[in-house]
């Protein structure tokens, strides 16, 4: 008997997935048997991510793809629709994180816009572009969708020295609300994953900074950091048929940092 979490037939796409979160929840997903199209701006990590994969045995693809960039974004699409015929889930994962080192009022113009444009302008490009497949799909008679936006505990709380990275994750939340009420007629959920703090490139000068660690640790009662593996439970969850009432929510996983 098939089980509830088999994504047999089922095709995702992850934006950052060549790295860190993304690529934990692709090698989920490729375990549960759903196809994966991979986008990132670095071919050869998209490369070696690609490797990684094979040896689940579903189907996968890498494209080069700058989020930020309106028809490299169509293109990309119209290249994973012609690869394997639809696009049940869209993850929406690729974004910058924030140094901690500017103040908000010697903030430039320049690092506030650049923010925007890839941690929300680019799931703008993405979500909107995933969406109207999914509808014509529902208008057709397969009511079917997944979109999930990565956000950030940033969201939630004050943080000094990244307002510009904070403002994006909190307008994420909003966005997966709002999609979710507008889109459920066509069987499309949208959810939002709050990561706490997690190993990986992006978060690993904070990571090896002693008095960092040794001011966070004692604050997250698993007494550990996540590990993009973390996130693969939730991906699969959330690309299965049992998650089709589960729809505008915020999913924090953090170890239990925030609670304490």
């Amino acid at each position: 008997m098939a089980s509830d979490f088999d994504l047999t037939g089922r095709v995702a796409i992850i934006t950052g997935g060549n790295g860190g979160i993304g690529l934990g929840m692709a090698k989920a997903l490729a375990r549960a048997g759903c196809a994966v199209s991979i986008w990132g701006r670095n071919a050869e990590k998209n490369r070696v991510a690609l490797a990684e994969l094979r040896e689940w045995g579903a189907r996968f693809e890498a494209r080069t793809c700058d989020v930020t960039d309106r028809m490299g974004v169509e293109d990309s699409f119209a290249g994973t629709l012609q690869a394997f015929g639809r696009v049940d889930g869209c993850f929406a994962n690729a974004g910058m994180g924030a140094s901690g080192q500017q103040s908000f009022v010697d903030r430039s113009e320049d690092e506030w816009r650049s923010m925007f444009a890839t941690n929300l302008d680019g799931v703008f490009h993405v979500f909107q572009v995933a969406l109207r497949h999914m509808i014509k799909r529902a208008n057709g008679g397969d009511r079917f969708g997944r979109i999930v936006a990565t956000s950030s505990l940033a969201s939630l709380f004050g943080m000094p020295r990244g307002e510009h990275y904070a403002a994006t994750k909190a307008a994420l939340n909003e966005l997966v609300r709002t999609l979710a009420v507008e889109h459920a007629r066509y069987g499309v959920t949208a959810n939002a994953i709050l990561p706490g703090w997690i190993k990986t490139d992006m978060s690993a000068d904070f990571m090896g900074n002693e008095k960092f660690v040794g001011a966070m640790m004692p604050r997250i009662p698993m007494r550990r950091f996540g590990n993009p593996e973390d996130f693969g439970g939730i991906a699969v969850y959330l690309m299965s048929a049992l998650s089709s009432y589960h729809t505008g929510d915020c999913l924090i996983i953090d170890g239990g940092f925030s609670k304490f």
